[in-house]
């Protein structure tokens, strides 16, 4: 019986594998770690590929700096060939009664707790799935969606494009102050934007989207805030306040999933009620993934 045999020109889905490894990790060594192959056998595919293909797909120098104009064009190709794969397998997986695979959740530094709780609630109902979740910035996760690096993400419901996404409500981001209790001279149930601002404040980065929110409110009631330090970490927001260092502006979802703080106080914020909503979105084109529309099922039970 013939068979015909396979074209050593053409591309193999190894190879965008690979790539597409590289594009994700921007790092030879740890694009070749993920890909399970060393570092050496990781460059020597590239390689073999550029000879192939008879064209630079990768920029290189003493490390990686990006890929070529022929790279990003493969790249471009690749991601919904791999998408369509990952769904295929995902779907051969669910038709056996099991939904497995790795799901790659971005989410706002913010939403982060909340995320972890939403983890845990997912293994639960579906113990084959693992969780990933990468914090960035609300701008971070849309391109993310948009070029496939990541399945889903947390973010700001006014922060997405519309036609690129799916959009599924989560829950209304709502702000509390978290003082040491030192900084508080009189015991009160609330606190203005206003007096919050005259408090040492430990923030987000301005370039986060939480941060931009809460300067805006601030200006909003003439006040400015008293930042003695920024991060992009909730973590080390709260980690200040807990030591006595510093007051900050967390959303009502940390507190609910961390629990009272030993020696801090956490007030509710009005004038304004400032309240923001936090949606899960993913990829409208392409193939819906079993392995989000499980997260989707989680957040809506």
């Amino acid at each position: 019986m013939y068979r015909a045999m396979p074209d050593p020109n053409l591309l193999d889905i190894r190879d965008l594998q690979f790539l597409n490894a590289l594009s994700l990790h921007k790092h030879f060594a740890n694009a070749a770690s993920a890909c399970g192959v060393s570092q050496p056998a990781f460059s020597m595919r590239i390689k073999a590929l550029e000879d192939r293909l008879g064209v630079a797909v990768v920029r290189r120098g003493n490390r990686f700096r990006g890929f070529t104009e022929e790279g990003e064009a493969i790249l471009a190709r690749a991601r919904p060939i791999l998408d369509e794969m990952r769904a295929l397998e995902q779907d051969i997986h669910s038709a056996k009664g099991d939904v497995t695979g790795t799901l790659v959740l971005g989410v706002i530094p913010t939403a982060a707790a909340y995320a972890a709780r939403l983890a845990i609630q997912l293994y639960q109902v579906h113990p084959g799935i693992v969780a990933r979740i990468e914090t960035a910035s609300s701008l971070e996760i849309q391109s993310q969606i948009e070029d496939g690096t990541i399945d889903a993400g947390l973010t700001y419901a006014d922060h997405i494009a519309s036609d690129l996404t799916r959009a599924v409500p989560v829950y209304e981001e709502r702000y509390l102050l978290l003082a040491p209790e030192k900084l508080l001279k009189d015991v009160q149930t609330q606190m203005t934007w206003a007096q919050a601002a005259e408090l040492p404040l430990s923030l987000l980065e301005p370039k986060m989207q939480n941060r931009r929110i809460l300067d805006a409110t601030f200006a909003e009631v003439g006040a400015t805030p008293h930042v003695i330090a920024e991060t992009s970490a909730v973590s080390i927001c709260v980690s200040m306040a807990c030591e006595g260092l510093a007051a900050t502006v967390v959303p009502h979802v940390i507190l609910d999933t961390l629990g009272p703080l030993e020696g801090t106080i956490a007030l509710p914020l009005v004038e304004p009620e400032l309240t923001k909503s936090i949606c899960l979105i993913s990829a409208s084109h392409g193939p819906a993934l079993r392995t989000v529309e499980a997260l989707q099922g989680v957040i809506a039970s």
